[in-house]
């Protein structure tokens, strides 16, 4: 599953040939969690309030890199880094 951004301790990844919705995975210590990329929301786990809202900030501001990248990763090619929340 390759990592295609980290900000602030939060990995964000994507596993090749996934399942549908568009959707990423986030980390931040023990907690997990998956957000729908064109909702926005998130879909499954869970991460404290703070670090959900970055992710979500981010995710906004990526949105299209994102889609990208899961495209990238149904093709089981390498997606690009994305940029880190900053």
């Amino acid at each position: 599953m390759p990592t295609i951004s980290i900000f602030y301790g939060i990995l964000i990844k994507m596993f090749f040939n996934d399942h549908a919705p568009a959707h990423f995975h986030a980390e931040y210590g023990e907690h997990k969690a998956t957000f729908d990329i064109k909702r926005l929301e998130l879909m499954e786990g869970n991460l404290p309030r703070r670090a959900r809202e970055l992710v979500l900030d981010w995710a906004e501001l990526y949105q299209a890199e994102l889609l990208n990248d899961w495209q990238l990763c149904q093709l089981h090619k390498q997606p690009k880094k994305i940029e880190p929340l900053k």
